[in-house]
């Protein structure tokens, strides 16, 4: 009889130890890779590694600009300053002509930003729902246009807008959006090719059935739905035209009133020069960390409150995919 219950107890430790062992492993492991506590912490580390990655800049940046003489000085202090020093962001608004540079590089980012809107989902709409001659060599065309750099054809587009008379003006960068063309305007007809592409043809047939055109069916159809397209192509362009510095440069080169990323760039050349004439001072770096400082806090800002409809327009368009 003893024996018997020995044997019963063996047996049920027995079998608690194996369930506790799947437990742990259910726990560990989870009944898919993907939900287990080492896929979760394998996950989290990569995603705090690259989100360091990207932060760090901004954090030595922050630190770095609001360092005083002493901090700077001080070979202890590293990333936390002991004191807060805020007088190099004024030296910065100044040295930068900040608020008539962020008006130039507003006005150039928002104008481009709503005529490719515009002119990009006109294209993009044809490409996607429309037949017309040589469609495929138009299509390859567009696709050509999207890998091709501009350092290719900038010769021939500084001869022509300097034949016109547009050099040291806005004219190079915002007539060519008005025609789809601009910076990334290709990226951005393809998008919208992408998601005219995605939408029902039943559309277009119950609205020329209640007897719309071409031209209402895109503009009381297909341009309202395409919202989430809308906002991706604006941020994008508005983002991208905000920090190009290669376009400015070359076609407004000895242009006096410019935006923002061509009056950082003569900036750090000034203080170059000016270290290079022997004048050194410890405020270089805090100075031009508080002006790259400047030019980002209005993008934070539109990142901050458009992020909601942002997401959800990549996700809408397939640029996830």
């Amino acid at each position: 009889m003893q024996l018997q219950k020995s044997g019963r107890a063996r047996r049920f430790a027995g079998e608690t130890a194996r369930s506790r062992i799947e437990w742990m492993k259910y726990r560990v492991v989870g009944a898919e890779l993907d939900n287990g506590i080492l896929f979760k912490a394998l996950l989290y580390v990569i995603l705090i590694n690259v989100a360091f990655i990207y932060v760090k800049p901004i954090l030595y940046m922050a630190t770095t600009m609001v360092k005083d003489a002493k901090n700077i000085l001080d070979p202890t202090v590293i990333w936390v300053p002991k004191s807060l020093y805020f007088g190099h962001l004024a030296e910065a608004t100044r040295l930068l002509n900040y608020a008539k540079s962020f008006v130039i590089s507003v006005s150039l980012s928002a104008s481009v930003s709503v005529l490719q809107l515009f002119s990009c989902a006109v294209a993009g709409y044809a490409f996607a729902r429309l037949d017309f001659p040589l469609k495929p060599l138009w299509t390859a065309l567009l696709l050509f246009t999207f890998i091709m750099p501009p350092q290719v054809v900038i010769l021939p587009s500084i001869m022509l807008f300097k034949g016109f008379g547009w050099m040291d003006t806005f004219l190079p960068m915002v007539v060519p959006a008005l025609f789809g063309h601009g910076l990334k305007g290709a990226m951005f007809v393809i998008i919208y090719r992408s998601f005219y592409a995605s939408l029902p043809k039943e559309l277009d047939e119950a609205a020329r059935m209640d007897g719309a055109n071409g031209v209402k069916l895109f503009f009381r159809v297909m341009f309202p739905l395409s919202k989430s397209a809308i906002v991706v192509v604006v941020l994008f362009s508005f983002v991208w035209n905000w920090n190009d510095f290669y376009l400015p440069s070359i076609f407004m080169f000895t242009a006096e009133h410019v935006p923002l990323s061509i009056t950082l760039a003569r900036l750090a050349a000034e203080l170059k020069q000016a270290a290079g004439a022997g004048e050194m001072t410890v405020f270089a770096e805090s100075i031009k960390m508080a002006a790259a400082f400047l030019i980002i806090v209005p993008l934070l800002l539109v990142y901050f409150f458009a992020q909601r409809w942002f997401i959800e327009g990549v996700e809408r368009t397939g640029l996830v995919e």
